[in-house]
């Protein structure tokens, strides 16, 4: 007789998949408008409050130490409370703080603010990474995690839409933009009621016949279709924490790869605008340069996402890593226009396929018990990277000029490729009990 985990793990893509994926998503892409949102802020208030770069990074910095916080903490709520219960409850934290962060009437109290919303941001992705890998079927399950990431392209195009067409309008514009920021606030609403809990954390809890309830409607939604063989599931690990002789190697891996990962991505494209400005670009030009720039990430993601079941996770990872590596050694080197706006679509193109990568490789490295904490627990070590690469930057550009900021960069995408390779590959595996 079959598991329930086993059942899950051989039915097709069904209609509750796609819902599933889509409410998670734009959860996800919400996330990515927020985020993105506070760079066109800064820029504002800088002119508005007369802010130095320094008040501003401070700004920056206060949001990703409430994510690295945030991520830490989501997961073992996620592990103790469910994955919907938490998902609901940081798109509702964030999106309160977003909105009461519009009226804030000074620095000090919209760094708080921040602080507060980086909480809810960072306990969010891990959580619903894992509640997808947990539902989606064995034969696609990291490339329905990359979709998932994918979503955070979109995120950051429509902040950028929004910064051009809002923040810009006047000097209020920048509170208007923070109001539009309390949607996910009223999303969260939907997301407690419309998507399901973890079959696998129910049973954890000994909640059997609610996540029998839930099986069925999964099986309900197949409408007949073919079903995959379903290999056994794996024998429950013993292990109690993600430390354990048998998980500290990739646990391990696993930090080194989103701290390198963070500490590269946004050193770099925090500050792709405001270098292209001191090169004597105007901000127009660079602004432009950098929509560009970031467009390229959507087909980043959608290569990512076919090769990981292709490939397997681990390969795709370094692949994409190593890509990104070389990206940032060719940007460091750039001089025109051309080969500017051509290293960054391919660091663009990289370094976002591998981050859909690695949100799909780490769901699949712990037990259902270990899931979400060992998840979190890797993205918030990974935050701190995001909280000090923006202050690097300055000290790295006074010492060696772009070219060696971005070997610094290349070098960090290097180690993170080679933390990879020593990831097990769980392509086709079903996950950990």
């Amino acid at each position: 007789m079959l598991s329930r985990t086993e059942r899950l793990d051989r039915l097709p893509v069904t209609s509750k998949h796609k819902r599933l994926l889509l409410g998670s998503g734009l959860g996800w892409a919400l996330d990515a408008m927020d985020v993105g949102l506070i760079s066109f802020i800064m820029a504002a208030l800088a002119v508005h409050w007369d802010l130095d770069a320094s008040q501003t990074s401070w700004l920056a910095s206060a949001g990703f130490l409430g994510m690295a916080l945030g991520a830490t903490f989501g997961g073992l709520l996620a592990d103790k409370f469910g994955r919907r219960n938490v998902f609901f409850l940081t798109l509702l934290i964030y999106g309160l703080a977003t909105g009461a962060s519009a009226l804030a009437g000074g620095l000090a109290v919209l760094i708080f603010f921040r602080f507060i919303v980086g909480l809810g941001l960072g306990a969010e992705l891990p959580v619903a990474s894992t509640l997808i890998s947990e539902f989606a079927p064995r034969r696609v399950r990291g490339r329905m995690v990359v979709i998932l990431e994918a979503f955070w392209a979109l995120g950051w195009i429509l902040a950028a839409i929004i910064g051009t067409f809002v923040v810009s309008t006047s000097e209020s514009g920048w509170r208007w933009a923070l109001a539009l920021g309390m949607l996910p606030a009223v999303y969260s609403i939907y997301v407690r009621r419309g998507l399901p809990e973890s079959v696998r954390f129910l049973e954890s809890k000994g909640r059997h016949d609610e996540a029998e309830a839930i099986v069925a409607s999964f099986e309900a939604a197949a409408e007949d279709r073919p079903l995959d063989d379903a290999l056994p599931d794996p024998t429950p690990s013993p292990a109690a924490s993600i430390w354990s002789p048998q998980l500290r190697r990739r646990t391990a891996a696993l930090w080194t790869i989103w701290f390198c990962v963070n500490l590269s991505y946004y050193g770099a494209f925090i500050w792709i605008p405001s270098l292209l400005v001191a090169d004597g670009f105007s901000l127009v030009k660079s602004f432009s340069f950098t929509l560009i720039i970031t467009l390229a990430q959507l087909p980043g993601y959608a290569v990512a996402a076919w090769l990981i079941e292709l490939w397997g996770r681990r390969v795709t990872l370094a692949v994409f890593l190593l890509g990104s590596a070389a990206a940032a050694g060719l940007y460091g080197a750039a001089a025109t226009e051309a080969l500017i706006i051509l290293a960054g679509c391919l660091l663009s193109f990289f370094n976002l396929g591998a981050w859909g990568a690695l949100y799909a490789i780490g769901p699949e490295l712990y037990p259902t018990s270990l899931r979400g904490r060992g998840t979190g627990a890797a993205a918030g070590f990974g935050r701190l990277a995001s909280i000090v690469a923006p202050l690097i930057v300055p000290p790295l550009l006074a010492a060696g000029g772009t070219a060696w900021l971005f070997v610094v960069f290349a070098a960090a995408f290097a180690i993170a490729a080679a933390a990879a390779f020593s990831l097990p590959e769980q392509k086709g595996i079903a996950l950990a009990q």
